[in-house]
């Protein structure tokens, strides 16, 4: 990425085209970590009357586009799940190329998601799992975010720097839902952890069973419109929301 790193704000999305770059993770001090660590203390993501606010995070490299289209086809399932919560915004962030990782601006209409979407293409790269979990970090503490969703199936990073980062969203009560497509034995390992260390959940689905995706997806839903009550409530009657709820600190 070259050039000043563009963030969106708001609730409307930006073009795919010129979607707003993930800015470089960079190296903190001493003085930055403190700081870190008393925000993380006075945060409340849980506030009353806050907006149920999920960055929807999908992994957009080559191989990804049967997922990806499968994606763009469920998301409405977050918007109707949690209708009845409270209102829902989600983040999409993806990556995708050569050190390409974008994130669109607030969205509260499935409508408008969809078409979004519908514009990104997948391209070939390895995965930046790293930006996705700063960009994660730094969205919640600029303006809160109840829950992270991340789909992939490949990681490709060096995962103790991933779990430094997954702990700093643990300490920040913002938990991760891990959706992994397929039986890779290395992104198991590390996104089992990334989940565990987020207070949050890793649960796999089978290559193209939108089904299976669309029941995990309605209960992480849930938990960022409701909290653990309105994921609790869904768990008896959903094979999703049972899998999350029963892996949760």
């Amino acid at each position: 990425m070259s050039g000043e790193p563009i963030k969106p704000r708001g609730g409307d999305a930006v073009p795919a085209q010129a979607g707003g770059a993930v800015p470089q993770a960079g190296t903190s001090t001493a003085d930055d970590i403190a700081a870190f660590v008393a925000k993380a203390r006075a945060l409340s993501p849980h506030a009353p009357g806050a907006k149920g606010r999920l960055i929807f995070a999908l992994d957009a490299t080559m191989s990804r586009q049967p997922t990806w289209d499968m994606a763009c086809a469920l998301q409405a399932d977050m918007f109707r799940e949690t209708a009845a919560l409270g209102s829902l915004d989600i983040r999409l962030v993806y990556y995708r190329g050569l050190n390409e990782c974008r994130a669109t601006g607030w969205i509260s209409d499935s409508t408008r998601l969809a078409a979004l979407m519908s514009k990104i293409d997948c391209r070939g790269g390895d995965t930046q799992i790293g930006k996705v979990l700063t960009e994660a970090r730094r969205e919640a503490i600029a303006s809160g975010v109840r829950a992270v969703v991340f789909v992939g199936d490949a990681m490709e990073e060096n995962v103790d720097e991933l779990c430094a980062r997954a702990g700093e969203l643990g300490m920040l009560k913002v938990p991760v839902f891990v959706f992994q497509e397929g039986h890779d034995a290395v992104a198991e390992q590390a996104f089992r952890e990334i989940a565990r260390l987020t207070g949050g959940a890793w649960c796999r689905f089978d290559p193209g069973a939108a089904a299976q995706l669309r029941e995990l997806l309605r209960a992480a839903a849930a938990y960022a419109a409701g909290g653990r009550a309105a994921l609790l409530r869904l768990a008896t009657s959903a094979s999703g929301a049972a899998k999350l709820i029963s892996q949760m600190k």
